[in-house]
Protein backbone atom coordinates (compact mmCIF):
# COMPACT_ATOMS: atom_id res chain seq x y z
CA UNK A 1 0.00 0.00 0.00
CA UNK A 2 1.08 3.58 -0.87
CA UNK A 3 2.41 5.16 2.17
CA UNK A 4 -0.26 8.01 3.30
CA UNK A 5 0.43 10.84 5.92
CA UNK A 6 -2.71 11.05 7.93
CA UNK A 7 -3.27 15.31 9.05
CA UNK A 8 -4.21 15.56 12.58
CA UNK A 9 -7.94 16.79 11.93
CA UNK A 10 -9.87 16.38 15.45
CA UNK A 11 -12.91 14.08 14.52
CA UNK A 12 -15.84 13.22 17.07
CA UNK A 13 -17.49 9.70 16.31
CA UNK A 14 -21.15 10.47 16.07
CA UNK A 15 -23.52 8.46 18.25
CA UNK A 16 -20.85 6.10 19.63
CA UNK A 17 -22.37 3.95 22.52
CA UNK A 18 -25.44 4.55 21.09
CA UNK A 19 -24.73 2.84 17.66
CA UNK A 20 -22.57 0.05 19.22
CA UNK A 21 -24.68 -0.98 22.10
CA UNK A 22 -27.45 -1.63 19.69
CA UNK A 23 -25.10 -4.42 18.06
CA UNK A 24 -25.47 -6.27 21.62
CA UNK A 25 -22.09 -7.35 22.12
CA UNK A 26 -23.07 -9.59 25.18
CA UNK A 27 -22.57 -12.82 26.41
CA UNK A 28 -21.72 -15.58 23.41
CA UNK A 29 -22.09 -12.74 20.93
CA UNK A 30 -19.29 -10.93 22.09
CA UNK A 31 -16.91 -13.45 20.17
CA UNK A 32 -18.63 -13.31 17.09
CA UNK A 33 -17.97 -11.32 13.70
CA UNK A 34 -18.45 -8.15 13.14
CA UNK A 35 -18.32 -5.74 10.30
CA UNK A 36 -17.49 -1.67 10.70
CA UNK A 37 -18.44 -0.99 6.71
CA UNK A 38 -17.13 2.81 7.17
CA UNK A 39 -13.96 2.81 9.83
CA UNK A 40 -13.09 6.36 9.35
CA UNK A 41 -11.27 7.56 11.94
CA UNK A 42 -11.95 4.06 14.19
CA UNK A 43 -13.96 5.50 17.04
CA UNK A 44 -16.58 2.83 16.52
CA UNK A 45 -14.45 0.00 15.58
CA UNK A 46 -12.15 0.68 18.85
CA UNK A 47 -15.09 0.66 21.09
CA UNK A 48 -16.48 -2.73 19.22
CA UNK A 49 -12.99 -4.31 19.72
CA UNK A 50 -13.10 -3.16 23.24
CA UNK A 51 -16.20 -5.51 24.01
CA UNK A 52 -15.43 -8.58 21.71
CA UNK A 53 -14.38 -11.40 23.59
CA UNK A 54 -10.86 -13.41 22.25
CA UNK A 55 -12.35 -15.35 19.75
CA UNK A 56 -14.70 -12.26 18.33
CA UNK A 57 -13.33 -10.64 14.55
CA UNK A 58 -14.12 -7.22 13.78
CA UNK A 59 -13.37 -6.26 10.07
CA UNK A 60 -13.27 -2.74 8.46
CA UNK A 61 -14.19 -1.23 4.94
CA UNK A 62 -13.29 2.22 3.51
CA UNK A 63 -12.61 4.22 0.54
CA UNK A 64 -10.33 6.53 1.87
CA UNK A 65 -6.42 5.90 1.75
CA UNK A 66 -6.40 7.98 5.10
CA UNK A 67 -8.88 5.77 7.03
CA UNK A 68 -7.01 2.84 5.73
CA UNK A 69 -3.88 4.67 7.36
CA UNK A 70 -5.23 4.85 10.48
CA UNK A 71 -6.58 1.38 10.57
CA UNK A 72 -3.21 0.18 10.60
CA UNK A 73 -1.95 1.27 13.55
CA UNK A 74 -4.68 -1.02 15.15
CA UNK A 75 -2.47 -3.61 16.14
CA UNK A 76 -5.01 -6.44 17.08
CA UNK A 77 -4.91 -9.74 16.09
CA UNK A 78 -8.97 -9.53 15.66
CA UNK A 79 -8.97 -6.86 13.81
CA UNK A 80 -8.34 -6.46 9.52
CA UNK A 81 -9.59 -3.70 7.28
CA UNK A 82 -10.68 -3.93 3.57
CA UNK A 83 -9.91 -1.12 1.64
CA UNK A 84 -12.78 -0.94 -1.00
CA UNK A 85 -16.80 0.07 -0.20
CA UNK A 86 -19.09 -1.88 2.02
CA UNK A 87 -21.07 -2.20 -0.97
CA UNK A 88 -18.31 -5.20 -2.06
CA UNK A 89 -18.66 -6.92 1.68
CA UNK A 90 -20.30 -9.99 0.30
CA UNK A 91 -18.01 -11.16 -2.20
CA UNK A 92 -15.05 -9.48 -0.26
CA UNK A 93 -15.30 -11.74 2.48
CA UNK A 94 -16.36 -14.65 0.29
CA UNK A 95 -13.05 -14.66 -0.63
CA UNK A 96 -12.36 -15.18 2.80
CA UNK A 97 -14.67 -17.88 3.49
CA UNK A 98 -16.91 -15.94 5.03
CA UNK A 99 -20.77 -15.95 4.21
CA UNK A 100 -22.69 -14.80 7.65
CA UNK A 101 -21.89 -12.27 10.34
CA UNK A 102 -23.42 -11.42 13.84
CA UNK A 103 -24.09 -7.64 13.02
CA UNK A 104 -22.80 -4.68 11.04
CA UNK A 105 -22.08 -1.46 11.54
CA UNK A 106 -22.72 1.50 8.90
CA UNK A 107 -21.48 5.37 9.51
CA UNK A 108 -22.66 6.87 6.52
CA UNK A 109 -21.62 10.10 5.27
CA UNK A 110 -17.99 11.96 5.11
CA UNK A 111 -16.20 12.34 8.52
CA UNK A 112 -14.90 15.59 10.32
CA UNK A 113 -11.00 15.12 9.14
CA UNK A 114 -12.17 14.91 5.25
CA UNK A 115 -14.30 18.16 5.79
CA UNK A 116 -11.39 19.87 7.43
CA UNK A 117 -8.91 18.69 5.35
CA UNK A 118 -8.79 21.34 2.67
CA UNK A 119 -6.77 19.47 -0.13
CA UNK A 120 -9.90 16.85 -0.02
CA UNK A 121 -12.27 19.61 -1.78
CA UNK A 122 -15.06 18.75 0.26
CA UNK A 123 -16.07 21.85 1.73
CA UNK A 124 -16.33 25.42 0.71
CA UNK A 125 -14.79 26.80 3.92
CA UNK A 126 -11.20 26.75 2.79
CA UNK A 127 -9.67 27.09 -0.49
CA UNK A 128 -8.32 23.90 -2.16
CA UNK A 129 -8.29 21.64 -5.10
CA UNK A 130 -11.95 20.26 -5.93
CA UNK A 131 -11.81 17.06 -5.70
CA UNK A 132 -14.49 15.50 -3.48
CA UNK A 133 -13.18 11.50 -4.24
CA UNK A 134 -13.16 9.27 -1.47
CA UNK A 135 -10.90 7.16 -3.00
CA UNK A 136 -8.42 9.62 -4.73
CA UNK A 137 -6.92 6.29 -6.41
CA UNK A 138 -10.26 5.49 -8.39
CA UNK A 139 -12.25 7.78 -10.77
CA UNK A 140 -13.29 11.16 -11.85
CA UNK A 141 -12.90 14.06 -9.24
CA UNK A 142 -15.26 17.17 -8.86
CA UNK A 143 -13.25 18.97 -11.11
CA UNK A 144 -13.07 16.80 -13.87
CA UNK A 145 -16.91 15.78 -14.28
CA UNK A 146 -17.53 19.30 -14.18
CA UNK A 147 -15.50 19.90 -16.77
CA UNK A 148 -17.31 17.78 -19.05
CA UNK A 149 -20.74 16.82 -18.05
CA UNK A 150 -23.82 18.29 -19.85
CA UNK A 151 -25.78 20.87 -18.70
CA UNK A 152 -28.57 19.10 -18.20
CA UNK A 153 -27.11 16.05 -15.96
CA UNK A 154 -25.15 18.81 -13.62
CA UNK A 155 -28.66 20.20 -12.67
CA UNK A 156 -30.31 16.86 -12.38
CA UNK A 157 -28.21 15.59 -9.99
CA UNK A 158 -27.52 18.99 -8.05
CA UNK A 159 -31.66 19.17 -8.03
CA UNK A 160 -32.07 15.32 -7.15
CA UNK A 161 -29.02 14.96 -4.40
CA UNK A 162 -29.10 18.60 -2.94
CA UNK A 163 -32.93 19.32 -3.19
CA UNK A 164 -31.59 22.57 -4.38
CA UNK A 165 -34.40 24.55 -6.23
CA UNK A 166 -31.49 26.85 -8.22
CA UNK A 167 -30.46 24.12 -9.80
CA UNK A 168 -31.02 25.08 -12.88
CA UNK A 169 -29.58 28.07 -12.95
CA UNK A 170 -25.98 26.85 -10.56
CA UNK A 171 -25.84 24.20 -13.67
CA UNK A 172 -26.21 27.08 -16.28
CA UNK A 173 -23.51 28.98 -14.52
CA UNK A 174 -20.93 26.54 -14.34
CA UNK A 175 -21.58 25.91 -17.78
CA UNK A 176 -21.17 29.40 -18.81
CA UNK A 177 -17.66 29.70 -16.32
CA UNK A 178 -16.15 26.41 -17.74
CA UNK A 179 -16.09 27.93 -21.25
CA UNK A 180 -14.05 30.93 -19.85
CA UNK A 181 -12.07 28.85 -17.68
CA UNK A 182 -11.57 25.60 -15.68
CA UNK A 183 -13.31 25.25 -12.42
CA UNK A 184 -10.84 23.80 -10.41
CA UNK A 185 -10.73 25.26 -6.84
CA UNK A 186 -13.80 24.96 -3.99
CA UNK A 187 -13.41 28.57 -3.35
CA UNK A 188 -14.39 28.94 -7.59
CA UNK A 189 -17.27 27.10 -6.94
CA UNK A 190 -18.62 28.24 -4.01
CA UNK A 191 -18.46 31.67 -5.74
CA UNK A 192 -20.04 30.89 -8.61
CA UNK A 193 -22.66 29.00 -6.96
CA UNK A 194 -23.23 32.23 -4.48
CA UNK A 195 -24.20 34.50 -7.44
CA UNK A 196 -26.87 32.07 -8.99
CA UNK A 197 -28.70 31.22 -5.86
CA UNK A 198 -31.18 34.38 -5.90
CA UNK A 199 -32.36 34.04 -1.94
CA UNK A 200 -30.57 32.23 1.10
CA UNK A 201 -31.70 30.05 3.87
CA UNK A 202 -31.03 31.27 7.27
CA UNK A 203 -27.45 30.16 8.91
CA UNK A 204 -27.10 28.30 5.43
CA UNK A 205 -24.30 28.57 3.10
CA UNK A 206 -25.73 29.29 -0.02
CA UNK A 207 -22.97 26.21 -1.51
CA UNK A 208 -24.26 23.54 0.65
CA UNK A 209 -26.66 22.06 -0.96
CA UNK A 210 -24.62 21.69 -4.72
CA UNK A 211 -21.08 20.53 -2.42
CA UNK A 212 -23.44 17.96 -1.02
CA UNK A 213 -25.10 17.27 -4.42
CA UNK A 214 -21.76 16.47 -6.14
CA UNK A 215 -20.11 14.90 -3.45
CA UNK A 216 -23.04 11.60 -3.57
CA UNK A 217 -22.67 11.75 -7.39
CA UNK A 218 -18.33 11.90 -7.24
CA UNK A 219 -18.46 9.15 -5.11
CA UNK A 220 -21.76 7.02 -6.06
CA UNK A 221 -23.18 7.28 -2.33
CA UNK A 222 -26.63 6.48 -2.76
CA UNK A 223 -26.09 3.89 -5.00
CA UNK A 224 -23.31 2.18 -2.73
CA UNK A 225 -25.61 2.51 0.31
CA UNK A 226 -28.40 0.72 -1.89
CA UNK A 227 -26.21 -2.35 -3.02
CA UNK A 228 -24.44 -2.31 0.57
CA UNK A 229 -28.05 -2.83 2.35
CA UNK A 230 -29.05 -5.58 0.37
CA UNK A 231 -25.12 -6.79 0.75
CA UNK A 232 -25.70 -6.50 4.36
CA UNK A 233 -28.71 -8.34 5.01
CA UNK A 234 -27.68 -11.00 3.01
CA UNK A 235 -24.86 -11.65 5.17
CA UNK A 236 -26.67 -11.13 8.99
CA UNK A 237 -26.85 -14.43 11.10
CA UNK A 238 -30.70 -15.01 12.31
CA UNK A 239 -30.70 -12.75 15.27
CA UNK A 240 -27.65 -10.43 14.20
CA UNK A 241 -28.17 -7.00 13.69
CA UNK A 242 -27.96 -3.85 11.22
CA UNK A 243 -27.01 -0.55 12.60
CA UNK A 244 -26.90 2.77 9.98
CA UNK A 245 -25.77 6.20 10.80
CA UNK A 246 -27.44 8.71 8.36
CA UNK A 247 -26.87 12.36 8.14
CA UNK A 248 -29.29 13.29 5.14
CA UNK A 249 -33.33 12.83 4.21
CA UNK A 250 -31.77 11.20 1.06
CA UNK A 251 -29.83 8.50 2.90
CA UNK A 252 -31.96 8.16 5.91
CA UNK A 253 -35.23 7.54 3.17
CA UNK A 254 -33.53 4.74 1.91
CA UNK A 255 -32.75 3.52 4.83
CA UNK A 256 -35.84 3.37 6.54
CA UNK A 257 -37.72 2.06 3.33
CA UNK A 258 -35.18 -0.49 3.27
CA UNK A 259 -35.88 -1.88 6.75
CA UNK A 260 -39.92 -1.43 6.49
CA UNK A 261 -40.16 -3.52 3.16
CA UNK A 262 -37.67 -6.27 5.02
CA UNK A 263 -40.41 -5.72 8.51
CA UNK A 264 -43.90 -5.79 6.60
CA UNK A 265 -43.98 -7.75 3.66
CA UNK A 266 -46.50 -7.45 0.90
CA UNK A 267 -49.09 -9.43 1.84
CA UNK A 268 -51.94 -11.19 -0.97
CA UNK A 269 -54.99 -10.64 -1.47
CA UNK A 270 -57.31 -11.51 1.69
CA UNK A 271 -59.44 -13.32 -0.61
CA UNK A 272 -57.59 -15.71 -2.18
CA UNK A 273 -57.48 -19.07 -0.29
CA UNK A 274 -53.71 -19.12 1.40
CA UNK A 275 -53.63 -20.63 4.66
CA UNK A 276 -51.81 -18.31 7.50
CA UNK A 277 -48.95 -20.67 8.14
CA UNK A 278 -48.28 -19.98 3.76
CA UNK A 279 -47.91 -15.77 4.37
CA UNK A 280 -45.12 -13.89 4.00
CA UNK A 281 -43.40 -13.66 7.54
CA UNK A 282 -41.31 -10.44 8.71
CA UNK A 283 -38.13 -10.98 7.78
CA UNK A 284 -36.43 -8.30 10.28
CA UNK A 285 -37.91 -6.44 13.28
CA UNK A 286 -37.17 -2.63 14.12
CA UNK A 287 -34.50 -2.30 17.28
CA UNK A 288 -34.16 1.83 17.42
CA UNK A 289 -34.73 4.82 15.84
CA UNK A 290 -32.66 7.42 17.55
CA UNK A 291 -30.77 10.72 17.18
CA UNK A 292 -28.06 12.62 19.09
CA UNK A 293 -28.57 13.98 22.34
CA UNK A 294 -28.97 17.19 23.38
CA UNK A 295 -25.53 17.41 24.90
CA UNK A 296 -24.15 15.24 22.10
CA UNK A 297 -25.50 18.02 19.42
CA UNK A 298 -23.93 21.15 21.96
CA UNK A 299 -20.63 19.36 21.96
CA UNK A 300 -20.30 18.37 18.23
CA UNK A 301 -23.23 20.90 16.12
CA UNK A 302 -21.88 18.21 12.88
CA UNK A 303 -23.99 15.67 14.50
CA UNK A 304 -27.79 17.22 14.86
CA UNK A 305 -28.58 15.70 11.52
CA UNK A 306 -27.50 12.63 12.15
CA UNK A 307 -30.24 9.11 12.96
CA UNK A 308 -29.45 5.78 13.76
CA UNK A 309 -31.97 3.20 12.60
CA UNK A 310 -31.27 -0.38 13.97
CA UNK A 311 -32.66 -3.28 12.69
CA UNK A 312 -32.40 -7.68 13.32
CA UNK A 313 -32.61 -10.31 11.16
CA UNK A 314 -34.94 -12.96 12.58
CA UNK A 315 -34.88 -16.55 11.95
CA UNK A 316 -36.98 -18.92 10.22
CA UNK A 317 -40.69 -18.13 11.78
CA UNK A 318 -42.61 -20.97 13.64
CA UNK A 319 -45.39 -20.82 11.01
CA UNK A 320 -42.76 -21.04 8.48
CA UNK A 321 -41.81 -24.01 9.63
CA UNK A 322 -44.38 -25.59 9.95
CA UNK A 323 -45.63 -25.25 6.76
CA UNK A 324 -42.38 -26.14 5.54
CA UNK A 325 -42.91 -29.37 7.30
Amino acid sequence: MTDVTVPEYKHLTVLLDEAVDALDLAGARANGIYIDGTFGRGGHSRLILSRLGQNGRLIGFDKDLQAIATAATIDDPRFSIVHDSFATMQTALAECGLTQVDGILLDLGISSPQVDDAARGFSFRNDGPLDMRMDTTRGMSAADWLAVETEQKIEKVIREYGEERFAFQIAKAIVARRAVEPISSTRQLASLVAGAVKTREKGKDPATRTFQAIRIHINAELEDLAAGLSAAYAMLAPGARMAVISFHSLEDRIVKQFFAAKVKLEQPDRRLPIRAVDLPQPLMKLILKTKPSDAEVAANPRSRSAVLRVAERLPASALSMKGAA
